[in-house]
């Protein structure tokens, strides 16, 4: 049996060579890979994939690890093919970072397409742009994963024919969380729709823009704990859904739904007809606080309160 000390220095041991094999893959013109799609077959578990600036119409699937895959300047960009029928990228690793990448203009037959498809476990996605996408960010239903986003752009994303795509769509994952994002000009879905056991938007903008169609700002359709705080929301007269803002279980609850906080975000109806900014349907309370609301608004429908 080993002893505490020679199992420390074994796993120790263990996490140095890993890193100690970690490649880079360097992508571009006059680089070892000229596309995303073949450093991403090369690739193995811990390494970095980073893409010089340009613009690639290509995709790529991700199957390892501790994968990092990210943009090294301005526009970065991946567009128009989509890879198994899904996404421009899709993601069937574990502890995968995407930094300052464009994903644009993903579409496939069945309405569906993403700029990334989460298949896999945490993912991480930082100051990355998903432009005119059926959906953003598109994900499986995994109970153990986890999605961050940070310090994002979604700007006209979403399309509703055989399916509804959207801003962000999660499936029953564990965690959603969005912050220091922006959400703008979403067309027919809505900008974030999110299944997870728990939800939290922080510190947002969410705005449907002059043109925007999208029918709620956030929508939680089967409950779970929420906090969505200091967010700027703005439902536009275009919205696709004129009656609510935010909507809470109205495909049914079916998720352990502890909390639901809303506090200190502003929000406003561009409007010419009340909408509602929470319509919770779940029996948990909704905790409205500091919240500042402007135009024909009610701030509430359903268990909860003040405000």
């Amino acid at each position: 049996m080993q002893t505490p000390k020679l199992i420390i220095a074994s796993f120790c041991f263990s996490l140095w060579t890993v890193a100690a094999s970690a490649a880079i893959l360097d992508v571009g013109p006059g680089k070892p890979f000229a596309k995303p799609s073949e450093a991403a077959a090369a690739a193995r578990d811990g390494d970095s994939i980073r893409i010089a600036p340009g613009q690639y119409f290509d995709c790529a699937v991700l199957r390892q690890n501790d994968l990092t895959i990210e943009g090294t300047g301005a526009d970065v960009i991946l567009t128009d093919k989509v890879c198994q029928g899904k996404a421009l990228l899709v993601i069937d690793g574990n502890n995968v970072t995407v930094r300052n990448l464009t994903l644009q203009r993903a579409r496939v037959p069945d309405n569906n397409g993403a700029g990334i498809r989460a298949e896999g476990g945490n993912l991480t996605v930082e100051h990355d742009r998903f432009l005119n996408n059926e959906n953003g960010i598109l994900s499986n239903a995994n109970s153990q994963a986890s999605i961050r986003i940070v310090d994002s752009e979604f700007i006209g994303n979403g399309r509703c024919a055989a399916n509804c795509g959207h801003g962000v769509y999660v499936g029953a994952i564990g965690l959603l969380h969005v912050e220091h994002s922006r959400f703008f000009a979403t067309r027919e879905g809505h900008h974030i729709k999110s299944r997870a056991m728990r939800t939290e938007i922080i510190g947002n903008d969410i705005e449907d823009g002059p043109e925007g169609t999208a029918s709620y700002l956030i929508d939680i359709p089967n409950g779970g704990s929420a906090i969505v705080e200091n967010n700027t929301l703005v439902k536009g007269a275009k919205t696709g859904n004129p009656g609510s803002a935010i909507m809470i279980g109205e495909e049914g609850v079916d998720r352990p739904t502890a909390e639901l906080i809303f506090r200190n975000n502003h929000f406003t109806n561009e409007q010419n007809r009340s909408t509602i900014f929470v319509n919770n349907i779940t029996a948990t309370p909704v905790q409205l606080t500091g919240n500042i609301l402007k135009g024909q608004v009610r701030p509430l429908e359903g268990d909860g309160g003040p405000e």
